[in-house]
């Protein structure tokens, strides 16, 4: 996956678009970018490029709004972030006007520079409840209450819910657009109401990168696991142990040749692995996102027969005078916390 790593802010724009209201409120003005109000933003992007639920999309070829007037901008043709972010807003309020279930918002149009290029940001930013005190004068004497605001930003601390950052359309793009398209767990949520951010708004569709096909590699192998050798913790430890090992070691990863040398013994779980894997829609060479991996492994977290946590770094798990694991030969295993000097309880 294309990671970004340095980002300036250009220009930003800020509009309220409520669900109650008949109309979208446009600014006419750029947001002043001081010190505090850049931080925002900045936290918020850099926030959400480094989501875990960002994906890389690319546009449909079906004609777009969104797609056509962000392209005319970073190509030059019309330099107006005003009048960008204003069609942008009144693209997703009418989107919003269509179905109730979507969450009133300020929207935030940010024009940035990038170390991959150029982009334009949009960021949708769901009201939260906020508390704020009131002072009033009662009989002159100060009474002070706690009020609620109901229409907050989500603080730099928190995480957006859905965002996009578009590039430029070239030929040799592999992807148009980073997104996050995070859903509610909500079995009230009709299918349009669900995915109007990408389907309706953006108009685009999820392209697997490096960093998603890991991911599921990973995940979809240890949900294999637990399922199928829940009793026997020594063939699972030599399961996890083995995958780790090759998405640290290998730049890509062959489901079959993995398979072949975790279940020799068991052709019928090979085939099982192997199924489930394409289940989960990993074709036979699963490509490597190092990045992904490093920042991922650098913990061990395990529950242990339901009744003990361990959280160890990867070096300890691998060091053998600080940590080891026994195999009594009957489906079980030893772990063994080795020369501890100090321990704390938390």
């Amino acid at each position: 996956m294309e990671y970004i790593n340095d980002i300036n802010i250009q220009e930003a724009v800020i509009h309220i678009l409520d669900n109650n209201s008949s109309e979208p409120v446009l600014n006419e003005y750029t947001l002043e970018l001081t010190e505090d109000i850049y931080k925002f933003l900045h936290k918020h992007i850099e926030k959400c490029l480094k989501d875990e639920e960002l994906k890389t999309a690319v546009f449909n070829s079906e004609r777009n709004i969104v797609k056509e007037i962000v392209q005319d901008y970073l190509n030059g043709v019309d330099s107006d972030i005003l009048g960008l972010s204003k069609e942008l807003a009144r693209q997703l309020f009418l989107i919003m006007k269509g179905n109730v279930n979507i969450p009133s918002c300020d929207l935030i149009i940010v024009s940035l520079v990038t170390d991959v290029g150029p982009m334009i940001g949009i960021l949708k930013m769901d009201y939260v409840k906020n508390f704020t005190h009131s002072v009033e004068f009662v009989n002159d004497k100060i009474g002070i209450g706690i009020v609620p605001q109901a229409a907050g930003l989500p603080a730099s601390s928190q995480r957006i819910q859905k965002a996009a950052f578009i590039k430029p359309i070239r030929e040799d793009n592999v992807f148009d657009l980073y997104v996050i398209d995070k859903q509610k767990k909500s079995n009230d949520d009709d299918e349009y109401g669900a995915n109007y951010f990408m389907n309706s708004f953006l108009g685009c569709s999820i392209v697997a990168n490096k960093r998603d096909m890991t991911k599921t590699f990973l995940k979809a192998s240890e949900a294999w696991t637990r399922s199928n050798v829940s009793e026997n913790a020594e063939q699972a430890e030599k399961i996890r142990t083995t995958i780790k090992s090759k998405l640290k070691e290998e730049d890509s990863i062959n489901i079959e040749e993995v398979s072949k040398e975790l279940f020799k013994d068991n052709p019928t779980q090979k085939q099982d692995f192997e199924i489930f894997m394409k289940d989960n829609g990993l074709e036979n060479e699963v490509s490597v996102d190092k990045a992904w991996v490093e920042k991922k492994l650098k913990r061990v977290r395990l529950k242990i027969d339901k009744d003990i946590d361990l959280y160890i770094n990867e070096e300890a798990y691998h060091d053998d005078s600080k940590f080891e694991i026994q195999r009594n030969g009957d489906g079980s295993i030893n772990m063994i916390i080795k020369h501890v000097i100090n321990y704390i309880e938390k």
